[in-house]
């Protein structure tokens, strides 16, 4: 996927005729030069029963990380918002976590962060968690996979995000 970053920070940038990636990049200019990347999917299927929107907000924890190690932290803070008509349930989680170095680490788990939260049509379910990388940038993508009350299983895509230690993209 190509993202269009402008010297303002706002980029946004169709991926498919199926869903909608909006890639925000805010930059703060305040002293710690935090840098937040917004990536949020909406899924257009022809079954809207069984969606769920997903919105990550990452950043670069400084405090954490030792760049002379080449250890680079990350925190990225997830929303999952049930879009369809049915509950339901998260069952597990699938990362691809990617650096600068191509160096790609892959992710599978029960839940998020001890959690299989329930969301009735309409609810959402926010957690934080992070990643270690070697360099300075990587991106993660991945999927949820989901069942629904009825009994349903689906997935629920997570688009690629940036990570990136400030100043690093132009």
């Amino acid at each position: 996927m190509k993202l269009a970053v402008c010297k303002r920070g706002f980029a946004k940038r169709p991926v498919s005729q199926e869903s909608v990636v909006l890639v925000n990049l805010l930059v703060n200019a305040c002293a710690c030069d935090r840098l937040e990347f917004r990536v949020e999917l909406r899924a257009m299927k022809a079954d809207q029963n069984y969606a769920i929107g997903i919105s990550v907000q990452s950043r670069f924890l400084s405090e954490q990380s030792d760049l002379a190690a080449l250890r680079f932290v990350f925190a990225y803070t997830v929303t999952m918002t049930n879009t369809g008509l049915i509950a339901a349930q998260l069952i597990s989680r699938h990362w691809l976590i990617l650096d600068a170095d191509n160096l790609e680490q892959e992710v599978r788990g029960l839940g998020v962060v001890g959690q299989h939260p329930l969301l009735a049509a309409g609810e959402s379910f926010e957690y934080t968690s992070g990643c270690v990388l070697a360099t300075p940038v990587g991106t993660m993508k991945g999927s949820y996979q989901w069942t629904a009350v009825d009994g349903i299983d689906f997935e629920a895509p997570i688009p690629p995000f940036i990570l990136s230690m400030p100043r690093t993209l132009h």
